[in-house]
């Protein structure tokens, strides 16, 4: 968090009591002892204006490095928890958005699209960049921050947290009528109109979330009856759906083939390989149903293969929904060999997430305060769109950076908190430490600082902090 420098002269000169020193001009003039220290005063008022007025365009890495409490970092998180449920939350569909376009209250989430351009699929059926693009992806993360605080904190107050954010999920997965279909987000103003193309990211964040939710004390029995159905719906629409024929393409809520490929979740990238047998082993993990334990076996083994050699430019998003694939694979996994294969699989996945941590972090340190107090804008009114396949995508300009760094910092800072019994250097610690102090969560409008919340609880878990 920003560090200004306090100065009972800084903010306003007219406001200082003036010695007679300096009201006095001709004692001025005759006591020639008095101007050194007068010459001190006036450089230091001049410091400390100059300080205050420039407090919000100084680069983050001139923000003061000293070490910072663990109390002094628990209040930034809860700063940043309040906003996620304060600015980010939408109550009528209990769904969070992806970015704000004011700091009024009432006015933050304005720019999000009406029942009518939702409807007609406007301006893409994807609803990119309109703010309802990553609903799955964020309450899937939601879901995983609660479970990891309550196992450090014990709160009863994230039971009822836990299950508002179900309760948007599940909502995503049933309002539409389209078994196993996972929406991206709901419309608040119908509460139930949804864009028809979703995609395996929302697919992955939303399985790993309801599956740990799942297995946390947090969930009680008719909650976990709701998940099964959900895993069940979801894990039947792939084999369904994912085969030869259909370019194993989960498709969209209308049934037809997605256009960017991105419902494809088989014959994929090597960061997107182990999706599929996730979401069956998820499945046969809270039914054990024969059925998916054999889809589950079926893929693993080449899945795990496939996802040896991930691109090392792959984007933090992907890294960590890859390791949030293979953390599922991992815990339900009983063949020793698979298991190990997974875990180098994971820890490789941490030196990519690690280097690209420091990387973002050099980025960050270049954006001055009031840059990354940036807000997102009303896409509308884009002035440029692009063309994905026929899907009009309005651009959001220089805000991308923003929302983007803030988001991957976080991204990166989670993933090697995922592989088995992690120990971060000092150098990582003192990194993400860093971040919290940096980042003004009063004024951050990208939903990246929900994945500052997903490190640091997974930290506080691990002993890593």
């Amino acid at each position: 968090m920003e560090k200004r420098f306090p100065c009972k002269f800084g903010r306003s000169l007219s406001n200082v009591s003036q010695p007679n020193d300096l009201r006095t001009p001709d004692r001025l003039r005759t006591q020639e002892t008095d101007m050194p220290t007068l010459r001190f005063l006036l450089a230091f008022l001049l410091t400390c204006v100059s300080w205050n007025l420039l407090a919000d365009v100084r680069p983050l890495a001139a923000q003061d490095s000293s070490s910072i409490s663990p109390v002094a970092l628990k209040s930034q998180m809860d700063q940043a928890w309040a906003v996620t449920w304060d600015r980010f939350f939408q109550d009528d569909v209990q769904t969070f958005a992806d970015y704000l376009s004011s700091y009024e209250p009432g006015q933050e989430l304005a720019h999000l699209p009406t029942a009518e351009e939702v409807q007609r699929q406007y301006p893409n059926p994807c609803g990119y960049s309109t703010g309802m693009e990553d609903g799955m992806i964020l309450g899937g993360a939601m879901l995983s921050i609660v479970a990891d605080r309550y196992e450090v904190t014990n709160e009863e107050t994230l039971r009822e947290k836990a299950k508002q954010v179900f309760r948007g999920l599940h909502r995503c997965a049933t309002v539409h009528g389209v078994p196993g279909f996972l929406a991206r987000n709901v419309c608040g103003e119908d509460r139930k109109s949804i864009y028809i193309n979703s995609s395996r990211d929302q697919y992955t964040h939303g399985v790993h979330g309801l599956w740990k939710y799942y297995r946390s004390p947090l969930s009680d029995e008719m909650t976990r009856s709701e998940i099964r159905e959900v895993l069940v719906a979801v894990a039947d629409r792939m084999i369904e759906f994912v085969t030869p024929e259909n370019d194993f393409d989960f498709c969209r809520a209308d049934g037809k083939r997605c256009p960017l490929g991105i419902c494809r979740m088989w014959n994929v990238q090597a960061h997107e390989a182990a999706r599929l047998p996730m979401i069956y082993a998820a499945a046969w993990d809270v039914t054990q149903d024969e059925k998916y334990r054999q889809q589950w076996r079926h893929y693993v083994a080449d899945a795990v293969k496939q996802s040896a050699n991930p691109d090392k430019n792959t984007p933090a998003y992907a890294i960590l929904q890859m390791q949030c694939s293979l953390e599922l694979l991992n815990e339900l996994e009983t063949d020793p060999k698979l298991k190990t294969s997974i875990q180098s699989v994971m820890r490789h996945l941490a030196s990519i997430a690690e280097e690209r941590s420091a990387h973002v972090a050099v980025r960050l340190s270049h954006k001055t305060s009031k840059e990354m107090q940036m807000l997102g804008p009303d896409w509308r009114q884009a002035e440029r769109w692009i063309n994905q396949n026929e899907y009009a995508n309005p651009q959001w300009g220089k805000y991308r950076e923003v929302w983007h760094l803030t988001r991957e910092a976080g991204e990166a800072a989670l993933v090697p908190l995922m592989v088995d019994a992690p120990i971060l250097t000092s150098a990582q610690k003192k990194r993400f430490r860093d971040l919290i102090r940096n980042t003004d969560y009063s004024h951050n409008s990208s939903c990246g600082i929900i994945y500052h919340q997903s490190a640091y609880w997974r930290s506080r878990l691990t002993n890593n902090l």
